[in-house]
């Protein structure tokens, strides 16, 4: 009786070896997260609303301008689930273990998604001092709301702090 030896055994499949590419740093992981974290609040604040919480606006309000009960509904919850949905794009700039693109295309697009924030929070500091608009809110419920949508003003500079990041440890 014989007994198999090594060299009986099929070959071992060939591995490709990536290019190492160092991990992110601390803080880029913490601010990737922080992303998500930012749009959190204002998320379950439309969910709240869509709920029929009372967030600050009149029956008549919600009705007219977001179409609550209704089609708006959809809409705002629509909104939230998008918004953090796009909220966790970031993470993935951070992640060692599953890229879905090749770096330099995710890097183009993390570098679109970082300008077009950048440029909407600009247009929205625009809007904000020379526009003078009706939010239908008014005391207590205008700084509720500013509570809930605060975080949102960080998400340009963590993106950015992170994409930047993320393009100098691929050098895409």
């Amino acid at each position: 009786m014989t007994t198999p030896t090594a060299s009986c055994r099929p070959p071992a499949p060939p591995t490709a070896t990536a290019p190492a590419v160092a991990p992110a740093p601390r803080w880029a992981r913490r601010a990737a997260h922080a992303v998500a974290l930012c749009a959190l609040p204002s998320g379950l604040w439309r969910i709240a609303m869509a709920s029929g919480v009372h967030v600050g606006y009149s029956d008549q309000v919600l009705r007219d301008a977001f179409g609550i009960p209704g089609w708006g509904i959809a809409y705002v919850v629509g909104l939230a689930v998008v918004s953090e949905l796009a909220a966790l794009f970031p993470l993935l700039l951070v992640s060692d273990r599953w890229q879905p693109l090749r770096p330099r295309t995710l890097a183009a697009l993390a570098w679109t998604a970082s300008a077009l924030t950048v440029a909407f929070a600009l247009w929205q500091l625009v809007v904000l001092f020379t526009v003078e608009s009706q939010s239908y809110l008014s005391g207590t419920a205008e700084t509720v709301w500013a509570f809930f949508f605060g975080p949102l003003a960080a998400v340009p500079f963590l993106l950015t702090a992170v994409t930047w990041s993320y393009s100098r440890r691929r050098r895409a």
